[in-house]
């Protein structure tokens, strides 16, 4: 083994092999079909997972190896959409080890990758898998939708359409976290919205059970979960 450096958010997000692995998953998932994945999802995730556990006064390092597996989570997709959490964690710990991070953070930033999909049964397994899991679940938004053709939405580009904003609130004091939404019923009811995302707000319930905190749902100032 060589040297251990110490591997950062930062320095993943300038490096241009990671890069051009999201934005490769990316294209393909495009191509499909499917809402953005690229360094913008990956961004937000990075920062809300690194949020999450901030709020609820986790260590400085297990934030930002939170941060880093959001980051990194969707790399998959570069090589398919199915088992992609799998396939990125296997991609992840090459890229990681390359960089000379320590074996134990590198168990932990792939065990969360490994286990934040499918949705269905994604379950955390460390604090930094659950925050990944509220981080990711979380972003619905009118920016994730690619198709320019509303007239010819599926019910996943509607859905994240008629969000226009989305808020993961962390309390630690009252050990709540709660996903804030503002959709705009007029392009998706409220219904759709668990029609499809049942499944991701029951692994979004699991993962704030893990860290001790109760997960709620807001949508448009209703309390729902």
């Amino acid at each position: 083994m060589g040297e251990v450096r110490l591997v950062t958010l930062d320095l993943l997000k300038e490096d241009p092999e990671v890069l051009a692995y999201i934005d490769g998953g990316n294209a393909h998932l495009g191509a499909m079909g499917f809402t953005d994945h690229g360094q913008r999802h990956a961004g937000l995730v990075a920062a809300i997972a690194g949020n999450v556990l901030e709020r609820l006064g986790f260590p400085e390092r297990e934030q930002e190896l939170a941060a880093i597996a959001g980051f990194l989570h969707d790399i998959g997709n570069v090589v398919s959409r199915y088992f992609h959490a799998q396939t990125g964690a296997a991609i992840a710990e090459r890229l990681l080890a390359s960089r000379g991070m320590d074996p134990k953070e590198i168990a932990t930033v792939i065990g969360a990758i490994g286990s934040h999909d499918p949705e269905d049964s994604a379950t955390a397994v460390s604090a930094v898998s659950a925050a990944l899991i509220l981080a990711d679940k979380s972003d619905v938004h009118r920016s994730r939708v690619r198709n320019q053709d509303i007239h010819n939405f599926d019910v996943h580009d509607r859905v994240n359409y008629a969000a226009t904003r989305s808020f993961l609130k962390v309390d630690p004091a009252a050990k709540t976290i709660c996903l804030q939404l503002t959709v705009d019923t007029a392009i998706s009811p409220v219904m759709e919205y668990f029609e499809i995302f049942l499944t991701r707000m029951l692994a979004c319930k699991r993962a704030a059970e893990f860290l001790e905190a109760q997960f709620e749902l807001d949508i448009n100032n209703v309390r729902l979960l």
